[in-house]
């Protein structure tokens, strides 16, 4: 199939279009590099170099004639979007939707949409979350996943567009951007290989689902079926302390410091889990990384090379 990867230089992305044309199936990537890298596309595929909201996007559209948009392109930061919220709604909400409407132009077969769970639910009230928890999100970019996946049951309700929305649980892995607002594993293996020590925000006793990227991207390649559709958490069902995180990367890198805690982060939630049971249902998928072998790879690609 020909698959149009958006974000597909960036740290998920990258993975889904790695997976995807090692599949065998014709990949383009659009991203505008603002976080993303080359190096990061497959060789295997074409690279655009367009920003979702710009109109040279109809004409990606109109040369590579995708069958599928996996949509991965985002302003990802949560900070960022409490922050400036009409950036956030003008990338995540008004970008997807110009995807969307060259998608239904075009006569895309299916798109599927890199949603957030732990985001679009909120505090929990019950934990593991499935799919019909209530969503409260708490920030902008929030917001913004759920207004997409919105969007998508109308396209699909009006154009007849087919959609799966992927709701992730926490992302990591090789690849990912340890600087800024990034995930914290990326962020302690950085620190962590330099000898330095990485702060804890609070106790350290949240909760997150931590999901490895290369699982992530597997979910991916099983949404092309063409049975599949809705939302669908990709996630483990497990809930791991930020504490086991840094003590099994402490561990991995075999780093000599000390466990330092600061200030809770105003707002943190604290407990976050998500329900993999229709993932497995639907797609029959299951997370196949252990977070210790997840950890492991993910240590490895951090670790600074000579030369």
């Amino acid at each position: 199939m020909r698959i149009l990867v958006t974000g597909g230089a960036g740290f998920i992305g990258s993975h889904v279009a790695d997976l995807l044309a090692g599949s065998g199936h014709e990949v383009a990537v659009v991203d505008n590099l603002s976080r993303g890298k080359k190096e990061n596309v497959p060789a295997k595929a074409r690279l655009y170099i367009q920003d979702l909201r710009a109109p040279g996007l109809d004409q990606v559209f109109a040369e590579f004639r995708p069958e599928v948009v996996d949509h991965h392109a985002a302003q990802i930061s949560v900070r960022e979007s409490v922050a400036n919220p009409i950036f956030d709604a003008e990338v995540n909400i008004l970008g997807s939707l110009r995807l969307l409407e060259l998608a239904v132009k075009h006569r895309v077969k299916k798109f599927i949409f890199a949603s957030t769970g732990g985001a679009v639910y909120g505090e929990q009230d019950y934990f593991p979350a499935d799919e019909k928890h209530p969503t409260r999100p708490l920030s902008p970019y929030a917001v913004s996943k759920l207004a997409v996946e919105k969007y998508l049951f109308f396209f699909r309700q009006t154009h007849g567009l087919p959609y799966v929305a992927l709701r992730y649980s926490n992302v990591y892995g090789p690849r990912q951007d340890p600087f800024g607002e990034a995930g914290v594993v990326a962020i302690f293996c950085e620190k962590l290989w330099r000898g330095e020590t990485p702060t804890i925000n609070g106790a350290g006793e949240q909760t997150r689902d931590f999901v490895y990227v290369g699982d992530v991207a597997r979910a991916n390649l099983l949404a092309l079926d063409e049975k599949v559709a809705g939302e669908i958490n990709i996630a483990t069902g497990v809930e791991t302390s930020v504490n086991t995180v840094f003590r099994t990367l402490r561990e991995v890198t075999g780093a000599k410091v000390e466990e330092r805690h600061g200030p809770p982060m105003p707002g943190e939630q604290l407990r976050s889990v998500l329900d993999p049971r229709l993932a497995k249902q639907k797609l029959g998928w299951e997370p196949t990384f252990s977070l210790k072998d997840g950890l492991l790879l993910t240590a490895d690609f951090f670790r600074p090379r000579s030369g």
